[in-house]
């Protein structure tokens, strides 16, 4: 074979690297607007969501990865309805320990607890969402929401999500913003997604 067609075969591949977490990353994502920006933080006013949660014990990275295989499991057809339900953005993890009633997060526990969460496409209520099979994804109705939010690319390394939360908590502290919740992690691409057009995000919920 030609060392150009070689090259050629090499480049398509490296082009649908390049593009394809991009493009699958292209869907409905959660609703806010944008209040305040400073560099790289936003405050962020939510609009009020549906989602579908479940609680996963491990560290972070075996957290979001058992999460995310359960959840996906629910929209891609295993409910009562048998009904595939289309994929949104971004992928929520939060911690459920020191986590008030209201938030959102309702759980507590030890720092291997978490909560994963799929924001639903906000053509659905609670009524027409179809319900899970597995007792262990619930549906949850969440209130709009202020937040402080960080966004990063590269890999969200424990490294990584710790330097931009302790960013973000500064940021709060200087503007005598009150936090109201843990660090939440947000994740929008699927996990071959090339690091530099990765898109994640830390979130604290602040009061108004």
């Amino acid at each position: 074979m030609k060392k150009w067609i070689i090259w050629l075969l090499i480049g398509i591949v490296i082009l649908a690297a390049v593009l394809w977490g991009p493009l699958m990353s292209n869907v409905e994502q959660a609703k806010y607007d944008v209040i305040e920006t400073h560099g790289s933080i936003e405050i962020r006013e939510y609009a009020p969501m549906i989602v579908a949660e479940v609680s996963v014990s491990g560290d972070r990275e075996k957290a979001i990865s058992d999460g995310f295989r359960l959840i996906a499991d629910y929209i891609f057809g295993n409910n009562i309805s048998s009904q595939k339900v289309a994929m949104t953005a971004p992928v929520i993890q939060q911690p459920t320990e020191k986590i008030a009633m209201t938030a959102p997060v309702t759980q507590q526990g030890s720092k291997e607890d978490w909560v994963v969460r799929f924001v639903m496409p906000s053509s659905y209520t609670m009524q027409s969402l179809p319900k899970p099979n597995n007792p262990e994804v619930s549906l949850k109705e969440i209130t709009g929401k202020q937040f402080a939010v960080i966004r990063f690319s590269g890999f969200a390394t424990l490294k990584s999500l710790q330097k931009h939360t302790k960013e973000l908590e500064a940021f709060i502290q200087a503007r005598n913003l009150q936090a109201v919740s843990e660090a939440t992690y947000a994740f929008f691409n699927p996990p071959w997604t090339l690091p530099f057009l990765r898109r994640n995000e830390v979130m604290i919920e602040i009061n108004r």
